[in-house]
């Protein structure tokens, strides 16, 4: 056959065979670059730049170089970086007795018990937080009542900084931790139960099979939760705007709320695209720790 003569036919089915799916999975991609990486691309662009006198001026890395020197930037970091030490864990801790204990053969209504714990996941962001707002409110808040019938006196939940954090702690903890638990759980039940056989009979009680069997079974689940709650942490942004606003004095402000501010408060739209290029390397640095310091060893 020579080099000019064209293509059997029975190749060109083929061709158009191994073509089918690119074609399908082409919207897929069209819409994926369109409407998630054209977004990122140019929201990088948009740092590079600032509105001087109503115009868009090239200004290179200033905006970056500004987040240095920004005291509102370190603070939102600051307040951020404690709800992800402090909540995070004591969360993840909660979600894990509660797989364990939602796995126990001597719980009586097991799918009832998940349901209800699994609830609050599937309340809206705006929703419960409204709901704590009201729950928590200084002078007609029902958690203040109950406490006043023992006779303590009104908590400033929601107007002074260390009992702001610790509310919005509180509402992060109850809407995310049944969340969790599910996931844990789904894992646990993969779990041979051979195992704990094998460990009773070495002599093992309940704590050294939670800590030799159970522990080392939840780790991919561990990891993923503690992936996942660390870039929800880092995004956080409706819960502090619907209580608190990341007051009082800024003690709940988190970089969420500090770059929706400089976005569509202050229309600093490449102070505000800095940040989120910054937050997202953050995210990203963390996620490579904790898969350092969680995932397989081997």
């Amino acid at each position: 056959m020579s080099p000019a003569s064209p293509l059997p036919t029975a190749a060109r089915p083929r061709r158009r065979g191994r073509a089918a799916p690119y074609l399908f999975v082409l919207p897929a991609l069209l819409l994926f670059a369109a409407f998630k990486l054209y977004p990122i691309a140019w929201s990088f662009v948009i740092s590079l730049h600032r509105t001087v006198a109503g115009r868009d001026t090239f200004v290179g890395l200033d905006n970056y170089a500004r987040l240095l020197d920004d005291p509102l930037m370190r603070t939102a970091l600051r307040n951020t970086l404690v709800i992800l030490v402090v909540q995070v864990p004591l969360m993840l801790a909660l979600a894990t007795g509660l797989a364990v204990a939602l796995d126990s053969r001597l719980l009586k209504g097991r799918p009832v018990f998940r349901l209800g714990f699994f609830l609050p996941m599937v309340t809206g962001l705006v929703a419960y937080g409204i709901v704590f707002s009201v729950l928590l409110n200084k002078d007609y808040g029902l958690v203040n009542w109950a406490l006043g019938t023992v006779g303590v006196d009104p908590v400033p939940w929601l107007t002074e900084g260390t009992w702001a954090r610790i509310s919005l702690g509180l509402a992060l903890t109850w809407h995310y931790t049944g969340y969790n638990a599910v996931i844990l759980l789904a894992r646990l039940q993969t779990v041979p139960r051979e195992l704990y056989d094998a460990a009773a009979v070495d002599g093992a009680g309940a704590l050294g099979a939670f800590r030799h069997v159970t522990l080392p079974g939840l780790r991919p689940a561990l990891l993923l939760t503690t992936v996942l709650s660390t870039i929800g942490t880092l995004q956080l942004f409706d819960e502090p705007t619907v209580l608190t606003g990341g007051g009082p004095d800024n003690a709940t402000l988190t970089i969420g709320v500090y770059l929706y501010r400089n976005a569509f408060t202050y229309f600093d739209f490449g102070y505000a695209s800095a940040v989120a290029y910054v937050l997202t390397v953050l995210i990203g640095l963390l996620g490579l720790l904790q898969f350092r310091l969680l995932g397989d060893k081997q």
